[in-house]
């Protein structure tokens, strides 16, 4: 133990050296950023060719074990040798990292069961439903990715991704886990838009602020107006609980998408704003459940 906290003593002092770099995400930009897969451009230090360049993988990767998330970001950019130790997704690094960092419901239970590595779990939990973004009235449970709305009569309660997305490709998904109410809401929300309101309304869509797709009655919402039947087709099928429903942001070509199992159900919404986009929901059944699990970017076909 010693032996390795000394090693990690030498590190620090490298990777002191090293420029952090920015994420495309508007929020928790160094979080996210060591959490997507490592980039081309590393930072060329001194002691990278001493001793520590030349440890083996597997005992960098023991080291590595010990180290949270910023410091992991920045030995992915020390080298080239740092940055394949770091590669394997389901290395210790990242098992022990997931073991510190998320609750052990979120690791055994099916959470998180679409999501084969344990780097890829633990970006989702970077991207999770946020704490502190979200109505006085809605809390985050222990796992991490679950909302639960209370009791609160006339009232619209909603919440925000910890990180929002200004570029990319990202897809995510929802399910609700309790009763939908008259309003259950997914889309997207700017930082500006409000997450709680007086009343049983569609909060999300209701500005200009937010986009989202009510899976009560299948319609579409912006700017306080509806904007047609999601999906369009005739006697589209009604939400069920528990389904797990995708989103897909392509902030490149400024559409949202989604997906039902393995069904693409089509584009939702076309030219959105460039500006930095949250995952969002809103719902107003006191008790029901709703969970959110950031998959990263979205397999094409």
């Amino acid at each position: 133990m010693s032996i390795a906290y000394r090693h990690i003593s030498s590190l620090s002092q490298i990777m002191s050296g090293a420029a952090a770099v920015g994420a495309s995400s508007c929020i928790g930009a160094a979080a996210a950023a060591s959490c997507s897969s490592a980039g081309s451009s590393y930072v060329t230090v001194g002691g990278c060719t001493g001793v520590a360049g030349r440890l083996p993988g597997r005992v960098l990767e023991h080291i590595f074990s010990y180290l949270d998330l910023p410091d992991l970001m920045q030995c992915s950019l020390v080298c080239w040798h740092w940055n394949t130790t770091l590669a394997d997704e389901n290395s210790e690094v990242w098992r022990s990292l997931c073991a510190r960092s998320l609750s052990e419901e979120a690791l055994r239970s099916d959470i998180l069961c679409n999501l084969p590595t344990y780097k890829g779990k633990l970006k989702s939990y970077q991207h999770a439903l946020s704490t502190h973004d979200c109505s006085r009235n809605v809390y985050v449970k222990k796992n991490g990715f679950t909302l639960h709305r209370n009791p609160i009569a006339q009232s619209t309660d909603g919440a925000r991704g910890k990180i929002g997305f200004s570029e990319g490709r990202h897809a995510w998904e929802i399910w609700w886990e309790g009763p939908l109410g008259t309003v259950a809401v997914i889309g997207l929300a700017t930082k500006r838009a409000n997450m709680q309101c007086q009343g049983y309304v569609a909060l999300l869509g209701s500005d200009d602020q937010s986009w989202g797709w009510n899976l009560v009655d299948n319609n579409l919402l912006h700017n306080g107006q509806v904007n047609g039947n999601f999906p369009q087709c005739n006697n589209a099928p009604k939400y069920q609980i528990g389904e797990r429903i995708r989103v897909i942001l392509d902030m490149d070509d400024k559409t949202l998408a989604f997906e039902r199992g393995f069904e693409f159900l089509g584009v939702a919404f076309r030219g959105l704003p460039k500006a930095c986009l949250f995952p969002a929901v809103s719902a107003v059944y006191g008790n029901t459940e709703v969970t959110m699990v950031y998959l990263g970017k979205p397999l094409d076909g």
